[in-house]
């Protein structure tokens, strides 16, 4: 969040826009978060791609991709692969078993 505080102040105009769990954020930056269903269970966020410009109407609560999602495929995450390095392994049963956003994202089962 720092690094988008700083391309904000620069005049750029910016938010975060995640299906992710986001903790520290400072209020600067606009974060829409939670966005649900996640792009690993077949979201609409999965079909975005870098250079898409996404609208962000705070007000309504609606998020509008000015480019057609129509005919794109989804592009599934490696969330889901076991990643090493940095304690990352640590977390791989987690990702495996947390439940959606609607439903919590709490542990199903261990």
């Amino acid at each position: 969040m720092p690094i988008l505080g700083n391309v904000m102040k620069a005049g750029h105009k910016v938010a975060l826009v995640t299906d992710g769990r986001l903790s520290g954020a400072s209020g600067k930056v606009p974060a829409v978060i939670h966005v649900t269903p996640e792009a690993t269970r077949g979201g609409p966020l999965a079909q975005i791609e870098d250079g898409d410009v996404i609208e962000v109407n705070a007000q309504t609560g609606l998020l509008h991709c000015q480019q057609s999602l129509e005919h794109r495929e989804a592009t599934l995450s490696s969330a889901n692969h076991t990643q090493f390095g940095s304690g990352r392994e640590l977390f791989h049963l987690f990702r495996q078993h947390v439940s959606s956003a609607e439903q919590g994202a709490s542990i199903l089962y261990l």
